[in-house]
C-alpha cells in the first residue's frame, strides 16, 4: 500500500501513445498565393520553440482548482483526475481539448476510484490506469487511507472498472509512501492475461535509488528515470536510471562541471518530469523552501543539464491577447505584420509561477501542465502549453568519433612508449585541442622540413636526379612519455569530449583511466584531467581503493591519493579495509599514512580558487574555424572564385560529400569549388556553413537560412538539423529591417514563395523600405519586380498619399 504521488508508475517500453515526433525533411510550399500574409511550408502550424502559453483555465463549474492530482495525454486531449482542493479530495475525470482549448468534464460510466490525492496514473493503449494513493479526510492523518487498488478508464467508451486489464505489456511501480515509511522496491502487473494477472516483486540490482516519494518518473530511450524527491529528512538530486531488461539501475554522475553546462536543478520534491525524444524536462516542485518556475532539460545522449531560457513571445503586450479575445493567432506570422499592434501596455506574463504538485503530459511536441498549489497554499486551475525544440540533435560529437574510429585521412602517426606502439590520428583536430600536442606536432613538421630541405640539396648534386623526394604521408610525432592504451583513450576524448565510464569495480579499467588522468597532467589537459578524477573517485569502492591508493601513490596523483585516504579511515569502511589481504601488502610508508590519518585526520579545508574546467570540443573547433587553424589548413575552398582555407579531416568527418570527393575524386590542385546544387551562395551564407560543419552553429541571419536551406541534401549531413532549424529562422524572422536581403537570397535560390512573401511586406511597408539603403544597391530585375508589385496591389488614393510621405 502507498501513496502512489509518491510512488513512479511508468508503462514497459512498447505501451502506451505513439512516441513524439521529430522535425521531418521539409521543402517549400510553392502553391502559396499572392493574398498570402505570412510564409507557408507544408510543415503546418508554427510554434515558438522553447515559447510558454497560458491557456484557458479550468472552470469552476467544470471542475475545482487541484493539487497532488494526474495528468495523462491521449489523442488530441488531456485528461485530469482526482487530487484536492485545499479542502475536500476528487475523483472526477476532465478533459482539455488541446485543438479547440476548452474543457469539460469527460464522459463516464462505472464505479470510479473513491476520491484520492498523491495517486499515479499512465496510459496503455486505449486506457488509462490509475494506482494507489490517499484516500479520506485530507484534515485528518488518521482517517488517511493508502490505497493498492488499480482502476482502469478506456477511453473509448468512457467505462470505470477495477483491475480490469487488457494488452500484452506491464506496468511498473517504484518506491512511495505506505503511511509509515518511504519506499524503494519495485512491483510490476503483467498485461498478458487479465484472469491469471498478479502482481510481482522486481528484483533490482545496482545503485537502487534511496527510499523516497514525491517523485516523478520518466520514460525515455526505453530506460525508466528517476530525479529528486523525498528520502525521509534528505532531498536529493541525482537521477538514477532503470533499464527493464536487465532489472539494473545506475546513478547517472554530475558532469556538469566538465562540459560547461549549468548544475543539475536543486533537490526538490512535487515536481514534474517528463520525457520528449532524447530530453528530460524538470518543472517546479519545493526546493530548499522555494517555488523556482526554470524549466530543467536533461539530454540523455549527452548526459548534460540546461536550463531552458523561454522565448520572448512567452509574454505578450495587455492590447493583444488571443485567448481572451477569441482571436485566431498565425505563430507563423512574421513579427513584421504585427507592427500595428499597440505597444504602449506593459507585458502580460505567459510564464507559470512556481509550484509543486502539479501535473504534466506531453502531446505532439508540447508540454502541459495543469493546477498545483502556488503561494499561500492556495490550488491553482491554470494550464500552460510549452513548445519544445524539434530540431534533430548535433550530430557533431558522434561525426568526430565517427573519424576517430575509422581513421580515414589520418595524417598524423605517434610513435608512444617504449615498446613504440603506433597510433594513428589527424593534425587538424588534435591541433585544435591540445597545445602541447601542437606543439610536439609542429617540432616534428619542423625536423620533416629540415630533412626535406636537405635531402633535396643532396639530390640535385647527384647526376640524374629529377626533383626533391617525396615525403612520407604520415607525419611521425614520437612521444615516449604515453603507452598506448591510454593515449587512446586520451585521444577518443579529444574527437568526442567523452570517455568511457569504467565498470564499477573493475580494477584493471580503473588503473587505466588513472593512467589517462597522468597523461591529462602531462599534457595540460584541464577537462579531462577533471573528467578523469571526477570518474575514478566515482568508482573507487572497497574492493579496489587499496589498489588505486597504492597506484595513485606511485603516480604522485596526490589528489587521488588523498581521496582513497579519507575513503579507507571512514568509521563504516576502515574496519573491513584493515582486514583485507590486499592491505598485508601495502608499502609501509602507505600503512603509516593510513594509520596516522584514522588517529589525527588532518583539518579539511575549503580552496576559494574556482576548478579550471578547460575547453570543450565546440570552444576548440570555433577557435580553429577563427584562425588558431591556419597554419594546419590542407585544403582550400573556392567561392565564387575566392580561396577560403580549411580542413579535409573535418569536411570529411560532417560530411558525407567531402568524405566520397576526398577518398575517390581528390582534386589535384588542392582546390574544391562551392556551390549548392547549381547556386553560390552568398559569403555570409557559406561562413554559416561552415561554422555548422566546424562546431555545430546553427544561429545565422534569416538570409542565410534561404540560401542553406539545401545544404544538407546537398552536403550529406547526417541529419536535418540545419534544415529545421533554416525553416523556423525563415518563418519567425522577416522584419522590414532585413526583407532586402532576403528578396535578394529568395531571388538567387528561386524561393517563390519566398520571394512573393519579401515583396508583399515591401510593398505594405514600402515607406519604411524605401529608406534602407539597401534598396538603392538591388539589381535592375529586383527593382522592377518591386515596381511592379506595387503598381499591382496599391490604388491611385494610397500611391497619391505614398508619393506625399516620400
Amino acid at each position: 500500500l502507498r501513496g502512489g504521488g509518491g510512488a513512479g508508475m511508468a508503462a514497459a517500453p512498447g505501451g502506451g501513445s505513439a512516441r513524439p515526433k521529430v522535425a521531418p525533411s521539409v521543402d517549400f510550399d510553392h502553391s502559396c498565393s499572392d493574398s498570402v500574409e505570412y510564409l507557408t511550408l507544408n510543415f503546418g502550424p508554427f510554434e515558438t520553440v522553447h515559447r510558454w502559453r497560458r491557456l484557458p483555465p479550468c472552470d469552476e463549474f467544470v471542475g475545482a482548482r487541484r493539487s497532488k492530482h494526474t495528468v495523462v495525454a491521449y489523442k488530441d486531449a488531456i485528461y485530469v483526475f482526482g487530487g484536492d482542493n485545499g479542502k475536500t479530495m476528487l475523483n472526477d475525470l476532465l478533459r482539455f481539448d488541446v485543438k479547440d482549448c476548452s474543457w469539460c468534464r469527460a464522459f463516464t460510466t462505472g464505479t470510479p476510484p473513491a476520491p484520492r490525492y498523491h495517486h499515479s496514473a499512465v496510459v496503455y493503449g486505449s486506457s488509462m490506469f490509475v494506482f494507489g494513493g490517499y484516500t479520506g479526510d485530507i484534515y485528518s492523518n488518521s482517517n488517511l487511507k493508502n490505497k493498492n487498488d488499480l482502476f482502469e478508464y478506456k477511453f473509448a467508451t468512457g467505462q470505470w472498472a477495477e483491475w480490469k486489464i487488457e494488452g500484452r505489456d506491464k506496468l511498473w511501480i517504484f518506491a512511495g509512501y505506505d503511511g509509515n515509511a518511504r519506499l524503494n522496491d519495485m512491483w510490476t502487473v503483467g498485461l498478458q492475461d487479465r484472469e491469471l494477472t498478479c502482481w510481482e516483486e522486481i528484483e533490482q540490482s545496482g545503485e537502487i535509488p534511496p527510499s523516497c516519494c514525491n517523485f516523478p518518473v520518466a520514460v525515455c530511450r526505453d530506460k525508466m528515470f528517476v530525479f529528486s524527491g523525498q528520502s525521509g529528512a534528505k532531498i536529493t538530486n541525482n537521477l538514477f536510471q532503470f533499464e527493464f531488461r536487465d532489472k539494473v539501475w545506475t546513478r547517472i554522475p554530475t558532469e556538469h562541471l566538465l562540459r560547461g553546462s549549468p548544475p543539475p536543478p536543486q533537490r526538490r520534491y512535487g515536481h514534474t518530469m517528463v520525457a520528449f525524444d532524447r530530453h528530460l524536462y524538470v518543472f517546479g516542485g519545493a526546493a530548499d523552501n522555494t517555488l523556482p518556475n526554470e524549466l530543467h532539460c536533461y539530454d540523455v545522449d549527452f548526459q548534460t543539464w540546461e536550463v531552458i531560457q523561454p522565448s520572448p513571445d512567452s509574454e505578450v503586450t495587455a492590447s493583444y491577447r488571443p485567448e481572451r479575445l477569441g482571436a485566431s493567432v498565425h505563430p507563423a506570422r512574421p513579427p513584421s505584420t504585427l507592427l500595428t499592434l499597440a505597444l504602449s501596455s506593459p507585458p502580460v506574463f505567459q510564464l507559470p509561477s512556481g509550484r509543486l504538485f502539479h501535473a504534466a503530459a506531453v502531446i505532439l511536441d508540447a508540454m502541459y501542465i495543469f493546477g498545483g498549489t502556488v503561494d499561500n497554499n492556495i490550488r491553482s486551475g491554470e494550464m500552460y502549453r510549452f513548445q519544445f525544440s524539434c530540431y534533430p540533435k548535433c550530430t557533431l560529437h558522434e561525426d568526430y568519433g565517427r573519424l576517430w574510429e575509422s581513421r580515414q585521412f589520418s595524417d598524423v602517426e605517434f610513435i608512444l612508449g617504449e615498446k613504440e606502439e603506433r597510433v594513428r590520428g589527424h593534425v587538424a583536430i588534435v591541433t585544435a585541442r591540445c597545445k602541447w600536442l601542437r606543439k610536439k606536432i609542429m617540432q616534428a613538421r619542423e625536423r620533416v622540413r629540415q630533412v626535406k630541405e636537405e635531402g633535396a640539396s643532396r639530390a640535385w648534386s647527384l647526376p640524374g636526379a629529377t626533383g626533391p623526394p617525396l615525403p612520407p604521408s604520415l607525419l611521425e610525432v614520437a612521444i615516449r612519455e604515453a603507452e598506448a592504451q591510454p593515449f587512446e583513450v586520451l585521444m577518443q576524448f579529444l574527437y568526442t569530449d567523452k570517455i568511457k565510464y569504467p565498470r564499477k569495480g573493475h580494477v584493471h579499467e580503473v588503473l587505466l583511466i588513472m593512467d589517462v588522468y597522468k597523461l591529462a597532467l602531462s599534457f595540460k589537459l584541464c577537462r579531462l584531467e577533471q573528467l578523469c578524477l571526477q570518474y575514478i573517485e566515482a568508482s573507487v569502492d572497497l574492493q579496489n581503493v587499496l589498489t588505486v591508493c597504492e597506484n595513485a601513490n606511485k603516480l604522485q596523483l596526490d589528489q587521488l591519493k588523498e581521496h582513497c585516504l579519507n575513503f579507507v579511515v571512514k568509521e563504516s569502511h576502515f574496519n573491513q579495509v584493515i582486514m583485507m589481504k590486499e592491505f598485508e601488502h601495502l608499502s609501509s610508508s602507505l600503512i603509516v599514512e593510513i594509520v596516522r590519518r584514522k588517529q589525527q585526520p588532518p583539518i579539511r579545508t575549503h580552496s576559494e580558487q574556482p576548478v579550471d574546467i578547460g575547453t570543450s570540443l565546440i570552444q576548440d573547433m570555433k577557435a580553429c574555424l577563427e584562425g588558431a587553424g591556419t597554419d594546419f589548413c590542407d585544403i582550400t575552398l573556392l567561392l565564387d572564385g575566392h580561396p577560403r582555407p580549411a580542413h579535409k579531416a573535418i569536411l570529411a568527418a560532417r560530411s558525407s560529400y567531402f568524405e566520397a570527393m576526398f577518398r575517390s575524386f581528390m582534386p589535384e590542385d588542392g582546390q574544391v569549388n562551392i556551390s549548392i546544387g547549381e547556386m553560390v551562395p552568398s559569403k555570409q551564407a557559406f561562413e554559416s556553413m561552415l561554422r555548422y560543419i566546424y562546431y555545430g552553429e546553427v544561429n545565422m541571419p534569416p538570409e542565410d537560412s534561404l540560401y542553406l536551406f539545401a545544404a544538407p541534401y546537398y552536403y550529406g549531413f547526417y541529419n536535418n538539423r540545419l534544415q529545421a532549424y533554416c525553416r523556423q529562422n525563415l518563418e519567425m524572422n522577416v522584419t522590414v529591417e532585413n526583407v532586402l536581403q532576403i528578396l535578394e537570397a529568395a531571388d538567387k535560390t528561386q524561393a517563390l514563395d519566398m520571394k512573393r512573401h519579401c515583396l508583399h511586406i515591401i510593398v505594405h511597408q514600402f515607406t519604411k523600405v524605401s529608406k534602407l539603403p539597401n534598396l538603392r544597391a538591388l539589381s535592375q530585375p529586383l527593382l522592377v519586380d518591386i515596381i511592379e508589385s506595387l503598381a499591382t496591389h496599391i490604388s491611385d488614393k494610397q500611391c497619391a498619399e505614398l508619393g506625399s510621405d516620400i
